[in-house]
């Protein structure tokens, strides 16, 4: 488990760093969207193919969820994928271990593949309409053919890592499967979560939630990172180092995914607002809330604990409560930790400076993302 830890404070700017050459003079600025963009490019023919050896309604269903086409397959201008963080990991922790990023496209279709068929099932658990502005591949195909389509992306996942070439492929398929084991687990502590009462002794506690968090996020982030090292040739120590930095990233993607779920724009996020709170989701702002001792606390159980579902009013109110509570304010306080952290394991090993420069960037920029 990640437990907080001291770590010096953020030393770059999160929107951008720029690079400079040898004599010193300034170049163009290294931004996130860049390397994300950099490396969406470098992974999305693999990802293409490797789809494409689905049956045609699970690829079908696969474009979609990744917004490549609509119902139907008819081909989309729009294409909504998402910012593509984990495979850009992989490729960069490649390249932080000072091999070229293609060594590592296998690992970053495969951490791409597990995290669109967790999402597929996620959204079904959960029962979300929604997702990147479009309606979720269950919604939209129905819950059996949702499910089906998950099994084959994830076991497309295995097998694409098993191909790969080389003395690394039995370490990367294990790696994979722990990854796997550890999300399940984590997805399963947060569905018996919403079991527990908001209050009292059996309540959720915060500690509590951050170990599901980085069983249900951070290991396939973690794993994202680790197989850009492995699949390099890096040693044990710096592959652990990079899955430990995932692993942090992880838990603060996660809070700020509950920041998001609570006062995200739905126009930006694709989901209503105040979603989390109208479907009483457990997440870190509320159960930080909670611990204040308080008249607004007991005002904040009440609303929650009430049968009667959150209209508008009940759900601005919950909000407000939140955040007056010190719910927000921890969770931001808990993603700044969590990124420090991740900070602090890459510098405890060697690598190639141009990527990890990249990789500090795109930190940086996960505080600050907006869906």
């Amino acid at each position: 488990m990640i437990s907080p830890a001291t770590v010096p404070e953020p030393v770059c700017d999160p929107g951008s760093v720029r690079n400079t050459s040898p004599a010193g003079k300034a170049t163009s600025p290294v931004t996130a969207p860049r390397t994300l963009a950099r490396c969406r490019d470098l992974v999305r023919p693999s990802l293409s193919a490797a789809i494409a050896r689905l049956h045609p309604w699970h690829g079908e269903m696969a474009a979609f969820s990744l917004g490549w086409c609509g119902v139907g397959g008819t081909p989309t201008d729009r294409p909504s994928e998402g910012k593509g963080v984990r495979q850009a990991l992989a490729v960069l922790c490649a390249e932080a271990v000072g091999v070229p990023g293609e060594k590592a496209v296998a690992g970053a279709v495969a951490v791409e593949l597990i995290h669109t068929f967790s999402l597929m099932h996620d959204d079904i658990m959960d029962g979300d309409e929604t997702r990147r502005q479009q309606e979720t591949v269950w919604k939209a195909y129905g819950t059996g053919p949702a499910v089906l389509a998950g099994d084959a992306l994830f076991a497309l996942a295995v097998q694409t890592l098993a191909e790969v070439p080389g003395p690394h492929t039995a370490a990367a398929v294990g790696r994979l499967s722990g990854t796997l084991n550890g999300l399940v687990r984590g997805q399963a502590e947060d569905l018996l979560f919403s079991a527990r009462p908001w209050t009292g002794p059996e309540a959720v506690r915060t500690d509590e939630y951050r170990a599901m968090a980085e069983l249900k996020t951070g290991t396939l982030l973690g794993c994202a990172a680790a197989l850009g090292g492995l699949l390099g040739g890096a040693p044990a120590r710096t592959v652990a180092a990079l899955d430990r930095a995932g692993r942090h990233l992880g838990v603060a993607f996660q809070a700020i995914d509950d920041l998001l779920g609570i006062w995200g724009d739905p126009d930006v996020t694709g989901k209503p607002v105040h979603s989390d709170l109208r479907q009483r989701k457990k997440t870190f702002p509320v159960l930080a809330a909670l611990t204040e001792n308080s008249p607004r606390t007991g005002e904040l159980a009440a609303l929650l604990h009430s049968p009667v579902p959150l209209d508008e009013a009940g759900a601005v109110r919950a909000a407000a409560l939140v955040e007056s509570c010190g719910g927000r304010a921890a969770t931001l306080g808990e993603a700044r930790h969590h990124l420090d952290a991740a900070r602090a394991c890459l510098r405890s090993v060697s690598l190639a400076p141009q990527a990890a420069h990249e990789i500090d960037v795109l930190i940086g920029f996960l505080l600050h993302r907006r869906a």
